[in-house]
């Protein structure tokens, strides 16, 4: 049985993950949050790992709040950069395959094609840089690149939007940033795939993940609205009548081929998967 550690096992990827992983017989998972190990102390991580020989280590932590990390540079830092080290260096000494999690915020966004692995980055703000140099570190593993990811879990734009749209009469919404909403349920099950993948040490790399087809901020929001059955109305409007201390990329449509060549996996198209997350929001909401 593989031992699979679970770092950010508390967020929105690593519920999923868990709940994934929870009923195979092939995978002995040990999912820990920053109440568990802070993966900022180096030694801690090197204790814990080594203790339990890991087969797979699989970081989903990461410091996410973009806006914030324009201030709070250095713990955006450690976080990203120097813990995604210590990680690295520790699946180096056990042999463990180490997947990281990334962004799409490390490009700049004026890219008018879906965005491939080996794209020139540039982000524009304090934590897509950080991102990137989180990923340097990942020589021997798998990093993944996701976007706009949402789930039932914890706190994003999905959650965000129900909430307004059962509060208000309307919104505004910004509609000329584009990119694709990523059902962390779907990122799950590709990380799942990859772990049962008995080749895996042979597709090792970069790797862009999220749903399938476009859309704006605006036209999320209209099927979240949509689907959720609220009367909410949602209005478009440019990123400048939404100022925000980080800057984010105008586009950052991914190109999935890879990883759809490399796993042999079928992608959801995004409206289809935020049907389905919506629909398990309102089941966890009626048992509540």
């Amino acid at each position: 049985m593989k031992k699979i550690w679970i770092s950010g096992a508390d967020g929105q990827l690593g519920t999923e993950l868990c709940l994934l992983f929870s009923d195979s017989k092939t995978f002995e998972i040990y999912p820990t949050s920053i109440k568990d190990i802070d993966l900022i102390n180096s030694a801690s991580v090197q204790d814990f790992s080594q203790k339990n020989n890991f087969d797979i280590i699989i970081n989903c932590a990461a410091y996410t709040a973009v806006d914030l990390a324009e201030s709070n540079q250095e713990l955006n830092w450690k976080v990203n950069v120097d813990a995604v080290e210590s990680l690295a260096q520790c699946a180096d000494k056990i042999n463990a395959l180490l997947i990281h999690i990334s962004t799409d915020f490390v490009f700049d966004g004026s890219s008018t094609q879906a965005l491939k692995e080996s794209d020139l980055t540039n982000p524009l703000q304090e934590y897509g840089r950080a991102k990137l140099a989180g990923e340097a570190f990942v020589q021997k593993g798998i990093v993944i690149r996701t976007s706009w990811l949402y789930s039932p879990y914890g706190n994003n734009f999905v959650k965000t939007m129900l909430r307004l749209g059962r509060e208000k009469e309307q919104i505004n919404v910004v509609a000329n940033q584009i990119g694709t909403p990523t059902c962390a349920e779907d990122l799950a099950k590709l990380i799942y795939t990859m772990c049962q993948d008995e080749e895996i040490h042979t597709k090792l790399g970069l790797y862009h993940y999220s749903n399938e087809g476009v859309a704006s901020w605006y036209d999320f929001a209209q099927s979240i609205m949509e689907y959720a059955e609220l009367s909410c109305a949602v209005f478009p409007i440019p990123d400048t009548g939404y100022p925000t201390p980080a800057k984010r990329p105008a586009f950052s449509v991914m190109d999935k081929s890879k990883v759809k060549e490399r796993f042999q996996i079928n992608i959801p198209y995004w409206r289809t998967s935020l049907k389905s997350c919506i629909q398990k929001i309102k089941e966890n909401e009626s048992r509540n």
